[in-house]
Order: C-alpha cells, then structure tokens, then sequence
C-alpha cells in the first residue's frame, strides 16, 4: 500500500469525482485543500457543469487535459461503474477515499490491474500535511496504522 501512496501523490495532475451540490461534502473540501496544495485538480460530475465556482465535466473520457490519477468520494454503490470507467479510459492509479471502499470493490480494482489507494485519507498524504491531519498521521505513525 505504501508504494501505491507514493505512487499517486507524486501526481499533480487530478481528476476528482465526488465534488456535491450538498454543501459540506468530503469531495468538495478535498478539492480545495488539493488545489491548495499545489495539484491541479480536474472535478467530474454526471450533471452538473459547475459546483461551488467549480468547473465540472461529465466523465473521465470528456476531460480534455491529461490526469495522472482519479480521486474517489463518492457513495460505495457508485463505485464499481466508476472504477470500469477508470480502467477503460486507461488511468491507473485511483485514490478510494476512505469508506468508499469494500471488498468486491478491492478485488475488482486488483483485477482491473489498478494501482489503488483504499481505506486512506488523502489529506493526511497530500503534501504539505496540515493541521489535524499531521496529528492523525503522527499518531498513525507512532501505532503503525497508516
């Protein structure tokens, strides 16, 4: 998993697709500290073409620009069309931010030959690491559970 971690935060290019019309979703919140951490971050929702003054495209295939990896928070039952819509347009590493995950999922992702984050927070890798999120990633350090 370590080397899977590496592997997509090293990427700055991002597609991120969990961004919400509901105010206080994970998806929207990950979207601004990854953008104000330096990564370009491309959002995708299947309807909307703007949230919060975020530009949105509809899917992973009408993204113009090149993305080096696909940020997930979204709901579980979404996730299996989402990681056959990765996989068809050629992406490989995927970030399932926590609780999106489950184990059908997992074994689909490996079967898919994705390279995939799960049961993870990403704001306690994405460089630089702040606030709360250093704290929890010091404590999960100290016990060995990142």
């Amino acid at each position: 998993m370590e080397q899977a971690i590496s592997d997509f935060i090293k990427n700055k290019n991002l597609a991120l697709i969990g961004v919400s019309k509901t105010k206080g979703k994970f998806g929207n919140y990950a979207y601004k500290e990854l953008t104000s951490r330096g990564y370009t971050v491309l959002a995708i929702h299947p309807t909307e073409k703007e949230i919060e003054g975020i530009p949105c495209s509809p899917n992973l295939s009408s993204i113009k620009n090149k993305v080096d990896g696909v940020f997930v928070s979204v709901a579980s039952k979404h996730i299996p069309s989402i990681i056959n819509e990765i996989s068809s347009v050629g992406l490989k590493n995927v970030w399932l931010q926590q609780g999106c995950e489950s184990k059908e999922i997992i074994a689909e992702a490996e079967k898919l030959g994705l390279n995939l984050v799960s049961k993870k927070c990403i704001l306690m890798y994405a460089e630089p690491v702040k606030s709360i999120h250093k704290f929890h990633r010091i404590i999960a350090n100290i016990f060995h559970l990142s």
